[in-house]
């Protein structure tokens, strides 16, 4: 005979667990249906974008290059491109898989919300660079509009991400960019670094090894089919022509050098006007979230007042405000000298 206390002890046992399984939203068969719902919106929306970055480079997406890009079986993309088709996001035929304008609009807040997200870790914490894309990839699908916004707003509006690609407006309007890659540049003349593709992880990474940023200016030396030769900071080395293919630049003015510094606050004299240019890429993390909150941005006049007895920090006026600055803080603003001293232009 079943002692009842036992059998009461499992009945409850059996409806903790029945409760547990398949309570409403909370339950674990909820929560696994939620996750792959989740699931199958994050494969969609990867989809779409891959689409949207095809046609960005003027390629067109395939089954097979969706299904590569997403690591799934060709059978799994052809499903997600047939239910793209049904939500009226893309639209297929001979020349391949392109969106629609409602299915670019739904791509460009994707992208918006990545990009967003990539600036928010370069100036707001300490994520190492390398890590900064996977982070964003993931951030993209958990973030409303609405959140994107509240971001950007937080962030001062940015227009570029911390690789140099342009974010799009919340109205999805996003500027033309001419890209020269630093394979193509011409022998002979300096350039400075205005984009660093982050795909491939591997050669992002080895272009972040080798001190390439933004704002870098390298000296093309020698060029080939298989390698370009730069020198910069009074040191010369080849890359490879794979690796300099992810790296945009733009000409700088023949007659100047890699090897000639930009100015920086410490280039100012006392009671001097600098303009700032922007914040040294070596700069991140939370000192340069506290140099931004400071109002450390582009256009901002800063001015050394006072100088400590060993020279190190110095007092500097930045919108109103005394600011003391370490050496190595200086060195990360970049400036331009004002024509005019602070005290003529008041």
């Amino acid at each position: 005979m079943v002692d009842p206390l036992v059998a009461l002890l499992v009945f409850a046992g059996v409806c903790v667990l029945g409760a547990a399984l398949a309570w409403p939203r909370t339950g674990l068969l909820a929560r696994v249906a939620r996750a792959s719902r989740l699931t199958e919106r994050v494969l969609l929306e990867d989809a779409m974008k891959h689409v949207y970055t095809c046609e960005a480079i003027g390629r067109t997406g395939t089954l097979e290059s969706i299904a590569g890009q997403l690591e799934v079986s060709t059978g799994k993309a052809a499903a997600l491109l047939s239910r793209l088709t049904e939500m009226e996001l893309v639209h297929t035929d001979e020349a391949g898989t392109r969106l629609t304008a409602q299915g670019r609009d739904s791509a460009l807040r994707l992208v918006r919300t990545h990009r967003l997200w990539e600036r928010y870790l370069a100036d707001r914490t300490g994520v190492p660079a390398g890590e900064w894309h996977a982070e964003a990839e993931r951030m993209e699908h958990t973030l409303s509009p609405a959140e994107a916004d509240a971001l950007a707003a937080r962030l001062g509006h940015p227009a570029w991400d911390p690789h140099g690609d342009p974010i799009p407006t919340p109205g999805g309007e996003l500027p033309a960019v001419e890209r020269l890659t630093l394979a193509a540049a011409a022998p002979g003349r300096t350039v400075e670094v205005v984009h660093l593709e982050d795909e491939p992880r591997e050669i992002y990474d080895a272009l972040l090894a080798d001190g390439l940023g933004l704002g870098a200016r390298l000296d093309v030396r020698e060029r080939s089919e298989s390698t370009v030769r730069v020198r910069a900071r009074g040191r010369e080395w080849p890359l490879a022509a794979v690796v300099a293919r992810n790296v945009s630049v733009r000409y700088l003015p023949v007659g100047e050098s890699a090897d000639e510094p930009a100015e920086t606050l410490l280039d100012l004299d006392p009671g001097q006007t600098g303009r700032v240019l922007d914040i040294s890429p070596a700069c991140s993390g939370s000192q340069r979230r506290r140099l931004l909150d400071l109002g450390v941005v582009k256009g901002t006049e800063v001015v050394p007042e006072l100088v400590s007895a060993g020279g190190d920090p110095v007092a500097y006026r930045i919108r109103g405000a005394l600011v003391a600055l370490r050496r190595e803080q200086a060195e990360w603003i970049r400036i331009e000298k004002a024509s005019v001293p602070a005290e003529a232009s008041a």
